[in-house]
């Protein structure tokens, strides 16, 4: 019985390419320094999947920043602002595309943490990245025989956005046809290597797609079929059902060897087969092992599934696999000293799933290891019973929940009326997000004192000379509502996390957000509490440091659960009420504690939004209503603020009204200001709004002119008393020789326009 793996973590075990990625960009370390630990970590990985059995490993997984950007690279998909010339990319024109340059943007990042193809009418396609074939051939050196994996051309356009200058209505996949010889180039020569197997990666067909689109799928791989004789093709979907209509679509396509389904989110994909039938002689890759979640596999069960599938496809045409790539979840368990036993016995990283793949194979090929799945169902058993798991309490309070919406009593705008009668701020006030530069002096500190190397006493004198120095920062810049920095946090949710019940926490259990950003997710492996205050004693310090208004700064419950792994054995919303209750309190304690400005982040809220329309809009209610959770008890004169990160958010906009927060600022520079034509659509908001004017992601420093630009483009269409001035997101990973002149230039774009309105009058 075969094996397969859709996508293994990129980053490695300790960072490695994090590390490496960020010495190559601070010009500390050369080109070939960093591919030399790109290609440690290939062999690495290939080698331990090799060893552990597995039949069918994939290459070009592998990426520098992701895998979208690596197919844009190899189509020679480079927007024309980056000077690029032909001939192969090299490292400076990628980069500047995800991270942009001293003259240049970057290109937008999505939700999904991928680099969006910009494509038009005129753009010039050409194979300039040769990327899946040199590795293909570098595993093949190794005496390891991989299936390279390429995004599928239809999900790659799907993916894609009009470049700017190009009309809003141009739909990229009309240059289907302009980008299928280039994928007929790269299978050339794959074949030539001698690869027998080929990935396409088209996640696009789960979700509700029109019948153009899914001609598309039939145009593209009709196209391939003679390029494609003599391989075995497979379609890998993921992230949810595939539809009906989509699904009788590629199951007739004669191209295709095999089809990849997720199993763990796409159950209903499971009937399909079994109702409507899978195509003779065709591979079913079954999704079986959570790519996208730490809890070990409940191994009898997936047999179980794995048997029923067997008896319809038959015994060699079914492949056991991950439902995802596993560069979701954390590296290896083996690298936890610090999680106790009997957590870890509950939990599989990427290492574990890749055993867990393999031993469901041989399990379906008479081989099964008894022993194996005998702990696995000790461990099963464990966590159900565990009485760490449940709390009656909290469960009567998340419980008590349902029957109340959870408003505010007293409308928005009323209720900015009061704040401003007390906070007093002028037109156009400017902030920022909430955190600043983390230096490496910063991060050492907290460091020493997680291992006791320097006592309470000393470390919170070092955290309050840092919060006084961005303080000061601040009111030198003439910033008009502050923030404390944030550094006494290593992570927006990791921090809450460590101080709530419930949750369990890793030492190396790193996960790639986007470029060379990682994070470490907490465990939500039981019921949510907060035992005591979390954030008041800094924010108290900050506020004592400055007569202007100080924010106090929390996750908010959404988010918490979006970047959390979190518990499979109860609904997700259930989860996030008990987060929410959890919010409250700290709120409720932030403004008895004098802090009249609290900002609850919801950087995450759109990213958990399904990818099937009909999932969506409960949803929204629940993440919605969890926000209100956070905030019903405040009085009017206090000021609730929220964050929200990655653009496209139009879809939403009467969600995000409906968290009825003060102010809310929110993603827009990078997104190509796509967020300000929902009021040039004619959408009224009421509350305060602060669209980011430059972007963080980059090391760019904007203009004062830029950033003035920008402002009047907001005004266009939003009322001068709502808007707000501040940056898209948080200024954690920016240096401060960036922070300082780009908050520069954005107070003084602020005070021009102020000056024009004034004058204006």
């Amino acid at each position: 019985m075969a094996s397969h793996i859709v996508g293994y973590p990129r980053m490695g075990p300790k960072r490695e390419l994090k590390f490496a990625l960020e010495s190559f960009w601070d010009k500390k370390s050369s080109a070939d320094d960093l591919q030399k630990v790109a290609t440690d970590l290939r062999h690495s990985i290939w080698k331990q999947m090799a060893g552990a059995g597995i039949k069918h490993i994939p290459s070009n997984t592998f990426s520098y920043y992701d895998q979208v950007l690596d197919t844009t690279a190899m189509l020679g998909a480079v927007p024309e602002r980056y000077n690029f010339t032909g001939g192969e990319i090299g490292f400076d024109t990628y980069f500047s595309m995800a991270r942009g340059n001293a003259s240049v943007p970057a290109m937008e990042m999505t939700k999904c943490h991928f680099i969006v193809p910009e494509l038009g009418p005129t753009t010039k396609f050409s194979y300039s990245s040769h990327k899946p074939v040199s590795e293909y051939k570098e595993a093949k050196s190794l005496g390891i025989e991989t299936v390279p994996v390429l995004i599928g051309p239809v999900t790659y356009l799907l993916l894609s956005k009009p470049a700017k200058g190009v009309e809003k209505s141009f739909s990229p996949l009309t240059l289907l046809g302009d980008i299928l010889p280039i994928y007929k180039e790269v299978i050339t020569e794959l074949k030539a290597a001698g690869a027998s197997w080929i990935q396409f990666d088209e996640p696009t067909l789960v979700k509700d797609l029109e019948s153009h689109q899914l001609e598309a799928f039939t145009k593209a791989y009709t196209e391939l079929e003679s390029s494609l004789s003599g391989l075995n093709v497979l379609v890998e979907t993921y992230f949810a059902d595939v539809p009906a209509e989509a699904y009788k679509t590629i199951t007739a396509l004669k191209s295709i060897s095999g089809f990849g389904f997720d199993l763990v989110r796409g159950t209903k994909t499971l009937d399909l087969v079994k109702s409507v039938g899978f195509p003779a002689g065709k591979y079913l890759f079954a999704g079986i092992v959570d790519g996208r979640n730490i809890w070990a596999n409940d191994l009898a069960s997936s047999l179980s599934t794995l048997q029923a599938l067997e008896a319809i496809v038959g015994k060699d045409k079914l492949v056991v696999s991950t439902s995802c790539s596993l560069m979701h979840t954390a590296v290896d368990l083996i690298n936890e000293t610090k999680l106790d036993s009997e957590i870890k016995s509950w939990l599989a990283f990427a290492a574990q799933k890749v055993v867990e793949v393999n031993a469901l194979a041989k399990a379906l090929a008479d081989q099964k290891d008894e022993a194996f799945f005998s702990a696995n169902a000790a461990a099963q058993a464990s966590r159900k019973s565990s009485p760490r798991v449940t709390n009656e309490e909290v469960q009567k309070a998340a419980a008590a929940l349902k029957g109340s919406d959870h408003r505010r009593a007293t409308n928005v705008s009323a209720r900015l009326d009061e704040q401003q009668k007390k906070l007093n701020l002028p037109i156009l006030p400017t902030t920022t997000i909430g955190s600043f530069p983390q230096t490496m002096d910063l991060r050492r500190v907290r460091r020493e004192y997680k291992a006791n190397k320097i006592s309470e006493e000393e470390y919170v004198k070092a955290i309050k000379e840092e919060i006084n120095k961005v303080v000061k920062i601040q009111e030198e810049l003439d910033i008009d509502v502050l923030v404390h920095g944030e550094p006494e946090r290593n992570d927006m949710v990791e921090y809450f996390g460590e101080q709530l019940s419930g949750f369990a926490f890793t030492v190396n259990g790193w996960v790639q957000s986007y470029g060379s950003r990682c994070v470490k997710p907490p465990i939500i492996y039981g019921d949510v509490s907060r035992p005591k205050a979390m954030t008041v004693f800094w924010s108290k310090m900050a506020q004592s440091m400055t007569a202007r208004p100080m924010k106090g700064m929390l996750t908010g419950p959404v988010t918490i659960l979006n970047w959390s792994f979190v518990r499979n054995d109860q609904p997700r919303f259930e989860t996030c009420y008990q987060i929410a209750l959890a919010i409250k309190k700290e709120v409720e304690d932030l403004e008895a504690a004098g802090i009249q400005v609290i900002q609850i982040d919801e950087a995450a809220l759109r990213e958990g939004l399904p990818l099937r329309k009909s999932e969506q809009a409960f949803y929204l209610d629940w993440a919605v209503h969890s926000f209100r959770i956070t905030n019903c008890g405040v009085q009017d004169t206090t000021q609730i603020h929220t964050h929200m990160c990655y653009s496209n958010f139009n879809d939403i906009i009467h969600s995000i009204i409906d968290m009825d927060a003060d102010v809310i600022t929110i993603e827009n520079s990078r997104s190509d200001e796509k967020l300000l034509s929902v009021f040039r659509e004619g959408v009224k908001y009421g509350a305060g709004i602060g669209p980011g004017v430059y972007d963080i992601h980059s090391p760019r420093i904007p203009s004062t002119e830029e950033i003035a630009d920008r402002i009047n483009k907001m005004l266009a269409v939003l009322e001068t008393n709502i808007l707000w001035v501040n940056p898209d997101c948080g200024l954690k990973t920016r240096k401060y020789a960036e922070v300082k002149p780009a908050l520069t230039n954005m107070v003084s774009a602020a005070k021009i326009l102020r000056t024009q309105l004034a004058s204006a009058k």
